[in-house]
């Protein structure tokens, strides 16, 4: 089965950095696109950053550019997002995602919340 654990999320003051971890069990992680997404209690998801199955092409949301970078251990088979510079409006559950024979897969989250 496929499994996604994402983990690494907290409380940390705005400005402050948190490396988020997601952990790929089930499938050839190397052979995939992998996403990190975003959502705030009662509100639809919201992609934040997406990298290719090599590592060497990322893409991220407006408002994370040039403060998260995403990245990929495919020896390891982890996701990683380094949140660096982190906002209030960062606050949101984070998840791991990937798109597997039409079917999206995503994994249990890891809340980041960013408050003074």
């Amino acid at each position: 089965d496929v499994q996604l654990q994402a983990s690494g999320g907290g409380l940390v003051q705005p400005g402050g950095s948190l490396t988020l971890s997601c952990a790929a069990f089930g499938f050839t992680f190397s052979s995939y696109f992998m996403t990190w997404v975003r959502q705030i209690h009662g509100k639809d998801p919201e992609w934040v950053a997406a990298i290719d199955e090599s590592g060497g092409i990322a893409n991220y949301e407006e408002s994370v550019k040039g403060r998260f970078t995403i990245s990929r251990d495919n020896t390891r088979n982890i996701l990683y997002l380094k949140m660096n510079n982190l906002k209030i409006e960062d606050t949101a559950m984070y998840y791991c995602a990937t798109g597997i024979n039409d079917s999206t897969y995503r994994g249990q989250g890891t809340q980041v919340t960013v408050s003074s």
